[in-house]
């Protein structure tokens, strides 16, 4: 699939079948995700790759989002604050290191519509519930969750601004 169309055409996807992913291609999601460009080339993201079912509940649990521990793998990605803040100080460790985590996400959304499966990116959790379920260090903050799985449904494109009412020249 090129690149503009698996931009196009990727959903956000919150019911899946109950079918395994393939242990190679969560290693090539997280390796396309590592392909992200980061500030200083620090690459400060991690990456936690949860099977469990009473993991994957609890995190659920902490996003108010039943549907993700029906999802057969569940990838957090993490922003590693420490990594960033080395080189970086104060705007490493409370901006770069978000960057490099959300960057990495994006790579993944599309290398998962690509190869053929679905996800939807959750931003919206009790941070500090994860942090703990994940046993996270202290410099370690998780950024986004994405459930991984076969859709079992197709959604419909969502509507989108025109780019009149977003794009500026110059100035606001």
């Amino acid at each position: 699939m090129e690149l503009s169309e698996a931009i196009e055409k990727r959903r956000s996807v919150r019911s899946y079948k109950e079918k395994e992913i393939e242990d190679e291609k969560i290693r090539e999601i997280i390796e396309k995700g590592q392909c992200a460009p980061s500030a200083g080339n620090l690459q400060a993201r991690d990456f936690i790759v949860v099977e469990g079912k009473e993991k994957k509940r609890r995190i659920a649990k902490a996003a108010s989002q039943k549907f993700i521990e029906k999802a057969p793998t569940v990838i957090v990605v993490c922003a590693n604050k420490r990594r960033s803040a080395k080189k970086y100080g104060d705007r490493g460790r409370n901006l770069y290191a978000i960057q490099d985590a959300s960057v990495a996400t994006q790579n993944m959304l599309l290398t998962i519509h690509a190869m053929g499966v679905s996800s939807c990116w959750i931003g919206a959790f009790d941070e500090r519930k994860v942090k703990e379920i994940l046993n996270l260090p202290k410099n370690v903050r998780p950024i986004t969750i994405l459930p991984v799985g076969y859709s079992d449904q197709n959604p419909k494109p969502p509507s989108r601004k025109n780019l009149e009412e977003v794009v500026h020249k110059e100035e606001w």
